[in-house]
């Protein structure tokens, strides 16, 4: 099967590894991939967005199924482009449709969602910049800290947390009538405050049925200690030890399942994985009893309409299954059944970002250590090769730029792992966290004492 996957980032690169790994994968193709995914297959130079590149690829080279990493072509529909042109709608798309896609394109779509189908989230309302003076009233209803969503995409970097009222009024002016994050904040999603722990879950269905992937946790904020501004994430652990299966049930019964039944009662078409953000309220890891952690009630913080980053860097390295017949399953309506058969060793991701990272940085800076490192898997993210006279280098083309991912018996063994390969990595001004796990441990301690 010739196979053409979308994107250039470090969960693309997860995901041409693992189906470069499969007898069912004649020939991969990433489009336009990056200097990890290179080794995978053959990188394509056109954007994920271009609909007329993609089907000419798709004619050229045969191409018998296609898989979507990022969010922008789908919002942009390109599963439904797909399904309209005659010489394209026999080729499976990974990916939802461009309705079902608005569970990440607009915050404001995803929580009247669940709204519609009881999906426990927080207490919200949406303003444009028409009615700004009703966003102050809305805030000042609300107990601080106040959260600021912007309803559009805006690469993972859109939410605003303000500790004081004045503050948050500033942000959503900034927002609304500034344009702080383009027309992603033409519409704001002011949100009630939920306090716990995060985590996220991740589903890959055939519109009627599903399959639970690993979890995973991952860490948004760029310095330690969750401090500093967002990102689009600095690391990963799954599995995430609160998570045990009585909170995993809850998670199924209130959550997924009304999901999958709330697309399909709207007719949503959806064929692709779905990522649900999660707060488990309260973070308590001493209330377990007989084995079960009861104490946690979860609560949909956000919707995505495709795997996360970092996250797939330590979900996908877990999957022991044939991604590539799972993904046939998907597209033959046949998941029912289908089990997904998981490493039970944690998995640690930490991510090397440039300098400067999530303002501005530089890119072209050139990478060194690459060889060194012997006991993790390297994930590319923001990379090119570059080709001199004498050589070809990898050097840095993005913010986030590499992510270590590494196994280990316990989280304090595979992020040891991750930290010592990371140290054997090398480019100007190079940046990663050193606490990537650490809020976990008192979890990973009760687990393991009960």
């Amino acid at each position: 099967m010739n196979i053409l996957l979308l994107g250039s980032g470090g969960r693309e690169h997860a995901l041409a590894w693992k189906l470069s790994q499969s007898a069912a994968c004649s020939q991969l193709y990433i489009a336009p991939g990056n200097a990890g995914t290179s080794s995978c297959g053959k990188n394509l130079d056109f954007s994920a967005t271009d609909f007329d590149a993609v089907k000419k690829c798709c004619l050229d080279k045969k191409i018998e199924m296609v898989i979507v990493g990022p969010e922008d072509p789908l919002v942009k529909g390109i599963y439904d482009y797909f399904l309209a042109d005659d010489s394209l709608k026999s080729i499976p798309v990974i990916g939802p449709s461009k309705a079902g896609a608005q569970l990440e394109g607009s915050k404001d779509f995803a929580k009247a969602f669940m709204h519609r189908h009881d999906i426990p989230t927080a207490a919200y309302q949406t303003f444009g910049k028409e009615n700004l003076k009703e966003a102050y009233l809305f805030l000042e209803s609300l107990k601080p800290p106040y959260v600021l969503k912007a309803d559009g995409l805006a690469a993972g970097k859109g939410v605003v947390i303000s500790s004081s009222l004045e503050e948050a009024k500033k942000e959503i002016t900034d927002m609304l009538t500034h344009e702080k994050f383009g027309s992603a904040s033409a519409k704001v999603v002011i949100e009630e405050f939920l306090s716990g722990i995060e985590l996220s879950v991740f589903i890959l269905t055939d519109g009627n049925s599903y399959v639970f992937l690993p979890e995973a946790k991952d860490y948004k904020r760029i310095g330690e200690g969750d401090s500093g501004l967002n990102t689009g994430g600095m690391g990963a652990i799954s599995p995430v030890p609160f998570a045990d299966k009585s909170f995993l049930a809850k998670v199924e019964e209130r959550i997924v399942k009304p999901t999958v039944e709330g697309l399909k009662k709207e007719k949503i078409p959806y064929k692709g994985f779905i990522f649900i953000g999660l707060m488990a309220s309260p973070p308590d890891p001493l209330s377990k009893r007989e084995g079960e952690n009861t104490s946690l009630e979860p609560f949909v913080i956000e919707y995505n309409c495709r795997l996360g980053d970092p996250e797939t860097e330590v979900v996908i390295p877990r999957i022991k299954n044939n991604l590539v017949e799972l993904f046939k399953a998907v597209a033959d309506g046949k998941l029912s059944g289908q089990k997904i058969e998981t490493d039970t060793r944690t998995a640690a991701t930490v991510m090397l970002v440039s300098g400067g990272y999530p303002e501005a940085y530089e890119k072209g800076k050139v990478i060194s250590g690459l060889e060194d490192v012997e006991e993790s898997l390297v994930f590319h993210a923001g990379t090119n090769s570059k080709v001199t006279s004498q050589k070809s280098q990898v050097v840095t083309n993005g913010g986030r730029v590499l992510a270590i991912t590494s196994f280990g018996k316990n989280i304090t063994e595979a992020t040891g792992r991750s930290f010592s390969s990371a140290a054997k990595i090398s480019f100007d001004k190079m940046y990663y966290r050193k606490d990537i796990g650490k809020d976990l441990l008192v979890y990973e301690k009760s687990t393991v004492e009960d």
